[in-house]
């Protein structure tokens, strides 16, 4: 039988979502958890993978039991008292044998945080240090939407099928002066993809690049072209999207 797990969690601590060798990951935690919880050995596929340092809200993965769940609320309290304090899990629930957590999703959604003044309480926030011009951004934004290819804002070396993505939103939110928000939804998203995004557009809000710039950029395919990319401690994956049929049974 197949479940769909809902998690949030802090990436400060980990190298990402998928498992390392010699390192902890977000998916080694919660297989462990879920082992206990169910005494059988679990495997957990996860919605997509979080580069390190990567923080994720309602993050979906799937993994298989032999038999179903009867507690599912108390099956979270448990999960929950035994994964450490930056996961939790909010929801657990069946769905049909064939859903896949990452094949099947539709949609994803990403939100970056910056702030402009200094703030300590701003940990999951970047720092950035100079005034930027949100309206020049949203303008530069603009030119991300549509299907195209990304492979300038891709790490080097990724080794995906292809670079071609359909960004359906990308756009900045003023908080207040000092706190902004850039949040992005795409059927899929690239190795790296919205912090080299957010890197370049910074650049463009603090007038070292024009929106013209954004379309050369775009049609060179080269990634030595675009912005540098922006520290994962701000990043959060917060919404993925799954056709009706896929949800609960």
């Amino acid at each position: 039988m197949r479940f769909f797990i809902c998690i949030s969690y802090k990436g400060a601590a980990y190298s990402g979502w998928q498992i390392q060798k010699n390192a902890p990951s977000i998916q080694q935690k919660l297989e462990e958890a879920l082992s206990i919880v169910f005494s059988q050995s679990v495997s957990v596929t996860g919605c997509g993978r979080t580069d390190a340092g990567v923080n994720a809200i309602d993050y979906i993965a799937h993994f298989d039991l032999s038999s179903d769940v009867k507690e599912s609320k108390r099956a979270v309290y448990k999960l929950n008292a035994i994964l450490p304090c930056d996961i939790s899990v909010s929801a657990l629930y069946r769905v049909s044998d064939d859903a896949h957590a990452r094949f099947d999703a539709v949609r994803r959604s990403y939100v970056y945080r910056i702030h402009t003044f200094k703030d300590p309480f701003c940990t999951e926030s970047y720092f950035y240090k100079f005034p930027v011009n949100v309206e020049t951004m949203n303008e530069a934004a603009k030119k991300l939407i549509g299907t195209q290819d990304f492979s300038c804002f891709e790490k080097v070396g990724s080794d995906n099928k292809t670079s071609v993505c359909t960004v359906y939103e990308a756009r900045w939110r003023e908080v207040d002066d000092t706190h902004f928000e850039f949040e992005i939804t795409a059927n899929r998203f690239l190795r790296n993809m919205v912090r080299a995004i957010v890197g370049t557009l910074l650049e463009v809000g603090r007038g070292h690049k024009t929106q013209e710039d954004i379309d050369e950029i775009l049609k060179s395919g080269d990634r030595c072209k675009a912005g540098g990319s922006v520290p994962g401690n701000a990043l959060f994956l917060n919404k993925i999207e799954y056709p009706y049929e896929l949800m609960k049974i």
